[in-house]
């Protein structure tokens, strides 16, 4: 079975977002912890929570998403940004607690000027501060596509992290599509290479989830632009292969395309209709 969602508002509820991943006929879905542009955030419910836990297991829903805030910069020069990320993601881990089968996902960051390294540096110490060994909620890195000072632009980038981190090989890996296809990474015809490349680098085990987005940009661009579905560079060929490759089938797949949620409705049906039984 093809495992595919798309992102919601949790301005709603948790339950909320369940019954409305049913109507567009997923099986799981991708939220904001917060404000992804500030920090603000709702007062927690833990009996919606559980209500979402009880929805889910009725419905065999598959892992989901949350996904932290774009305003999260643990690799910040201002140590004001730096404490904003850690307090962030401490006061989310903490929440996502009581939800089962979620994993949070984040930006590794930005340098600012600093360099790679040091960015890299300065993500592994938000890490180790936060991801501490009682928490069981996965925390994901995403493949960034390398505008500006982004950390995450390359394999290697990611992988450093995870090596210096103490949490280690509790951190994965979530595959954005746009990101790695403007990154320089060629999905659409050296599919099996970039995939083989990771394993190498990375490690197959550590890809958890995938961010399913087309790009309104070509290969190599850095500029991180999704698209619709099958309307941009990498086309619904590249799509279909993408979801049916032996390695990435079974995994969640989020989408994150510029839709309203009848467009997603409308994807989710024709991604289900090129998934290969």
């Amino acid at each position: 079975m093809l495992h595919i969602g798309c992102h919601l508002s949790c301005s709603n509820g948790y339950l909320a977002m369940g019954k409305q991943a049913c109507t567009l006929g997923a099986d799981t879905f991708q939220f904001f912890t917060r404000n992804p542009r500030g920090g603000s955030v709702k007062p927690f419910d833990a009996a919606d929570a559980e209500a979402l836990n009880l929805f889910r297991k009725e419905h065999h829903f598959a892992p989901i998403l949350a996904h932290a805030p774009y305003t999260l910069n643990a690799a910040s020069g201002d140590s004001s940004v730096r404490e904003f990320a850690m307090r962030t993601m401490r006061e989310d881990l903490e929440r996502l607690d009581y939800l089962d089968d979620v994993m949070l996902n984040f930006h590794p960051g930005s340098h600012v000027k600093q360099g790679a390294e040091a960015g890299i540096r300065l993500i592994v110490q938000m890490l180790d501060e936060v991801y501490t060994p009682d928490i069981r909620t996965p925390v994901l890195l995403e493949t960034m596509a390398g505008k500006g000072s982004e950390v995450g632009r390359n394999f290697e980038e990611l992988r450093a992290i995870m090596e210096k981190a103490k949490a280690g090989d509790r951190l994965g890996v979530c595959l954005d599509t746009c990101h790695v296809f403007d990154a320089g990474y060629d999905i659409v015809n050296r599919l099996d290479d970039v995939l083989e490349e990771f394993d190498r680098i990375i490690g197959l085990d550590r890809l958890r989830m995938v961010h399913l987005n087309d790009s309104k940009n070509v290969l190599g661009s850095r500029k991180d632009r999704h698209e619709k579905i099958g309307q941009g560079s990498i086309g619904l060929e590249a799509m279909t292969r993408l979801i049916n490759h032996p390695v990435l089938r079974g995994l969640p797949f989020e989408l994150e395309t510029p839709n309203e949620l009848n467009g997603y409705a409308q994807e989710i049906a024709l991604l289900r209709g090129l998934w290969k039984e």
